[in-house]
Parts: structure tokens; sequence; C-alpha cells
């Protein structure tokens, strides 16, 4: 028999409760911090070693949790919590693991946007016209700053500064300690697409048709880059390269710097929603009067891959990719995985309700909100402890 003393034993409990709580199945711990996983908004997840396409078809509900309004927004997964925001104007956090509460906070509108959780804070916008900071450990509101409009875009934070888009056909930087507003430019209409940077430069598309590059710092302009239709994409910056989707069917590459055309991609369907831009290709979903495809282009020349064509219904979210698989969710109410590869079908879950918001995906486990009021959450069976949150 072996005899051990009360520290002895403290430090047992300790190392026991570690392993416990650490992610399964042997990964790292890594952190999905924003809309789209980087400043970049290239949605992918380039630590992903838990899910593959040799094992995702084993997904499952591992647990779910009632926000009892319709999710827009995509999650965020920090420090072992999952966050993300509500049609009732709610934001709520979720022990990631097993789906336990952790806190609720409240804004004074309908939640479309993202969060962003940089340095032990949250920020998301509100269709109150407010963008919103939290305390990312208890939920106690920090600060609330105004623009001039409903807040549909998600929030991206850099060195001190968070930027983000309006109703009002502004861009706007704040202080991310403060709320204090920085600079505010101008667009030509609305922006609903979320701000992406770069370089020292922020890259955001607007509903006038264009996709504008300006100066991180002082908000000036430095150029435009002319679609053939509104805006509603994030752009992704890949090796000097900016990508952006346009509702008139097309996808667009553009020289980061100097804004120049460098190539398009048509699509059977309006692309409403943000690209995802993995080893070389770019993936997006196009959306239209009855076809619906998931689309792979080289993302040198714009050259299609492959597109997988004749998937029911009608695609809704923008794609994530993590270790050679690519999610998404659609409007026919579920989510899917396929090969980033060959573009084969691997799996499918299905929701009560469309699903718009885009799949987030960190230590083998997958993240998504419904329409129907549900946070869904996968896992390979054996992962944790299946629970439902009320």
């Amino acid at each position: 028999m072996i005899r051990t003393t009360p520290a002895h034993r403290v430090a047992l409990c300790a190392l026991a409760a570690m392993f416990l709580s650490a992610p399964a199945f042997g990964a790292s711990q890594t952190n999905w911090t924003q809309y789209r996983f980087s400043n970049a908004k290239v949605g992918v997840n380039p630590s992903e070693t838990v899910l593959s396409a040799k094992n995702v078809t084993g997904l499952t509900t591992i647990w779910t949790a009632k926000a009892k309004a319709a999710i827009n927004s995509s999650a965020a997964v920090v420090g072992g919590v999952a966050f993300v925001g509500s049609g009732n104007g709610k934001v709520y956090a979720y022990n990631a693991t097993t789906g336990k509460p952790v806190w609720t906070a409240s804004t004074g509108g309908a939640i479309y946007s993202s969060p962003a959780v940089v340095k032990g804070v949250l920020y998301i916008g509100s269709s109150d016209d407010n963008l919103y900071a939290f305390n990312a450990k208890t939920g106690k509101k920090i600060w609330a700053s105004p623009t001039g409009g409903p807040i549909k875009s998600s929030p991206v934070v850099e060195k001190g500064v968070v930027y983000i888009g309006s109703a009002d056909a502004k861009l706007y930087a704040f202080d991310a300690k403060t709320g204090n507003q920085l600079w505010a430019t101008a667009t030509g209409k609305e922006i609903d697409s979320s701000p992406a940077i770069a370089g020292g430069n922020v890259y955001v598309g607007s509903n006038d048709d264009n996709l504008y590059a300006f100066n991180a710092t002082t908000g000036s302009q430095l150029w435009t880059g002319a679609t053939g239709g509104p805006i509603y994409s994030t752009p992704s910056i890949y090796k000097g390269a900016v990508y952006v989707g346009s509702v008139d069917a097309k996808l667009y590459a553009f020289d980061a710097q100097t804004g120049s055309q460098l190539w398009t991609a048509t699509t059977n369907g309006d692309l409403w929603g943000s690209q995802a831009v993995d080893k070389g290709v770019v993936y997006v979903v196009s959306g239209g009067s009855g076809n619906y495809e998931l689309y792979a282009f080289n993302a040198t020349n714009g050259t299609l891959i492959w597109n997988s064509a004749n998937i029911s219904g009608e695609l809704g979210s923008p794609p994530t990719v993590a270790n050679g698989v690519v999610y998404f969710g659609s409007k026919d109410d579920d989510v899917y995985a396929f090969s980033a590869k060959t573009g084969k079908q691997l799996w499918s879950a299905a929701t009560k309700n469309i699903v718009i918001a885009s799949p987030v995906v960190a230590n083998g486990m997958v993240y998504v909100g419904s329409y129907d009021g549900t946070f869904y959450v996968y896992g390979l069976k054996g992962q944790a402890r299946r629970v439902t949150s009320r």
C-alpha cells in the first residue's frame, strides 16, 4: 500500500482534474477567437487534428443548448468556453465540452454579429446600433459604443483597436479598452460584410458593389475594387490577394496592395456568404434559384478544381475548413461535411430549421447554431458526456 500525504493527494486531484478537462483524444487546445478564425478571415483552423476525412462520418450530437431565438451568429471557442449570440439580443457562454451554462449577457437588439474574444474581452455588435465589450469570464458589460445604424458585421481586433461595419455605410475603429471612437470612414451603402486585416490595411465589402481597402491606423481609403453586385461576403486575405464573393454570382480575387483585379470565377448562384481559403484552394458556397453548390477554385488563377452539384436544399452558410474537411450549413436545415480534396459528401446532421451560421471546428468538436434557436455541438462518440442545456 502506498502512503500519501495531504499535499500529495491535493497534487493528484489537481492532475486528475487537468486530464479530465483536457480536449479529448489527445488534441491540443486550440482557440477559435473570432468570425472566420483569424484576422485574415480565411475560415480555416490549421491546428485541428482530431477530426479528419477518415473519421468525420462518426460525428454525433454531444450537447445542445436552447437560445430561444434564431441563431445567425457564428461561435467563438476560447479557453474551454463557447460563446455565441442570438436573435433575442443575448450572448451565451457555455462550457465548450459539456454545454454547461457559464453566463448570459444582454444587448439592446437582435444579434447577427459573431463574437471576437481577445485578451479576456468579448466584442460583439448588435442591431441596437452598438458595439459591446463584455468581460469574457463573467459576462459583465465593460462598455457599449454607438454607430449610426444596426450592426450585422462581426468585429476584428488588432493592436488594441476594434474594427466593425455598420448599416450607416461606415467602417468604424474603436479603442479596444475604452470604446472610444478613433475614426469612421464612409462607403457608398450599408456594410453587412465583416472587416479583415493584413499588412496594416483593413478590407471590407459594401452593398454598393465595391470592396474597400483602408489604412488601419488612419481610416484613409486606399483603393476600391468593383464587382457586379452587393457584397455581403467577408473578404479573405491569403498570400497577397483578397478574395470576396458578390451577389452577381462571381468570386473575385484582387491584389491586396493595389486593388487590381487578378481573376474572377463564375458560379451557378449568388455568393451571399464568405469563402474559405486553405492550401491554395478557395472554397465557396453558391445559392440561387434552384442551383446550390459547393465550389473549390485554384487560389492563384481561379480555375475550377471541383464542384459538388445536386445537393438537396439551398446552401446557406459560409464554409469552414479543418484538416481536409469542409463544413457548412444549409437552408435545408442540415449541417454538412465534405472532403476538401475530392468534394465528396462525408457526413450530414439535421437541425429543425435553416442554418445560416458558419460552423466552428475546434478541438474535435463542431459548433453551429440554427434558426430553430438551438446551438448544436457535434463530436466523436465518447468525446464528452452528452448533455442538453435549457
